[in-house]
């Protein structure tokens, strides 16, 4: 039997609320790069480890430091003068019956085919220099990976919470990066760099986005040709973003801290498109949380998702379980409102069996808890009696994490 508690909470669904502040950082912000690099080498892990040892095995590849490099922004295109430095950090099973594994070939070549893919001014052989941190396990915590059973114990102590549904406000925020980012408007605006960042802030039906993005340098002119450019931008992001709401009032500013008459120090210029080539730093875990946004209105767990295998380590695995929990009470439970879902691990005993998998929820209308508390219980006991399914498809890369 598993400890499953179902509570009605007695709150104002978050839509109905005066305030609420939602952030998103894109494709290329520097946190974001450490997030989506990190993870794809666990994917890339795990696949090696399902290939030669017909299992996962024991890394957790979740710190990195993406330090920022060298750069001179120049009209019609600067140079770079120091490269960015990638350190890749923490824990990787290197040997399998005898056999070395790279880790660190594997990781500096996941790192470039990421940037190849996603960057399209960052050479990964020019523009990054690697260093590969990544260490064997400590002996108990590879000793989890040896206990048999269907389900590993989890490898450490933590709680995750997730939520549904997403708010207006918080689909608009996510949906206006990833249309800025879309491979169609850099077709159309190819100076649009992928660092890109959207601040949400809502009070009552009147919406408020403040969104900061990169510039290339290449692409422009002069600092006229550079405010026209942004015009235009702005312009088809208002379009966009009153295409995809019903707030009484939008308002959309971009690049805030521009001021026109100051050259190349009143404007944000990069030469590959993200503040990482010299303003910014990134990390792990200084990203989005693992539905792709920062929502300050809402409880969120702490842990860094990406990179932990996926097999063991509760910080990726309830994180992101907790979000699918709450969607299925949300879609398969009319009667709910809004949902949060709860769960709490015990190091060493099964991820299966949480220590404590909780749900919270705010009824529609005269709805009363008890008509619903059974389905409710059900569907957090199926999808915890199917995690072996999902942490498969968390191993695969099939659910997105960042």
């Amino acid at each position: 039997m598993r400890n499953i508690i179902v509570e009605d909470l007695k709150q104002t669904p978050l839509k109905n609320q005066r305030i609420e502040i939602v952030e998103r950082k894109g494709l290329g912000h520097p946190d974001y790069i450490c997030d989506a690099v990190m993870d794809q080498i666990s994917i890339r892990l795990s696949k090696i480890y399902l290939e030669k040892a017909g299992a996962i095995l024991h890394h957790n590849v979740d710190k990195s430091l993406l330090v920022a490099g060298k750069t001179e922004p120049r009209f019609g295109g600067g140079i770079v003068k120091q490269p960015m430095l990638f350190v890749f950090g923490d824990r990787a099973t290197s040997k399998i019956n005898g056999e070395e594994i790279n880790v660190s070939e594997i990781a500096v070549n996941v790192a470039k085919e990421w940037f190849r893919k996603n960057m399209r001014f960052v050479d990964p052989e020019k523009h990054v220099k690697y260093q590969v941190e990544l260490k064997p396990g400590s002996v108990g915590l590879v000793d989890i990976f040896k206990r048999k059973g269907k389900v590993l114990g989890a490898n450490d102590t933590s709680a995750a919470v997730g939520y549904a549904p997403m708010t207006t406000t918080e689909k608009v925020v996510r949906k206006t990066e990833q249309f800025l980012n879309s491979t169609e408007f850099k077709q159309r605006f190819p100076e649009s760099g992928e660092d890109i960042k959207v601040m949400g802030y809502r009070n009552n039906n009147h919406l408020h986005l403040t969104i900061s993005m990169a510039f290339v340098d290449r692409y422009i002119s002069s600092e006229e040709d550079y405010f026209d450019k942004k015009a235009k931008i702005l312009e088809e992001t208002k379009k966009f973003v009153k295409a995809n709401t019903d707030f009484d009032d939008v308002d959309v500013q971009l690049n805030t801290l521009d001021v026109r008459g100051r050259g190349l120090d009143g404007i944000y210029l990069t030469v590959l498109g993200t503040s990482a080539d010299s303003g910014d730093s990134g990390q792990v875990g200084r990203g989005n949380r693992v539905n792709g946004l920062i929502s300050l209105n809402r409880p969120f767990c702490s842990e860094a998702a990406a990179g932990k295998n996926p097999v063991s380590h509760v910080g990726k695995i309830y994180n992101v379980l907790t979000y699918k929990i709450a969607r299925d009470v949300y879609e398969q439970v009319p009667e709910v409102e809004e949902v949060y879902i709860w769960l709490l691990s015990k190091i060493g005993t099964p991820i299966d069996h949480p220590a404590i998998a909780a749900a919270q929820v705010i009824m529609k209308g005269n709805n009363h808890i008890d008509t619903v508390r059974r389905e409710i219980k059900e569907v957090l006991d199926y999808e915890l009696e199917n995690i072996e399914k999902f942490c498969m498809e968390l191993a695969q890369g099939k659910i997105p994490i960042c």
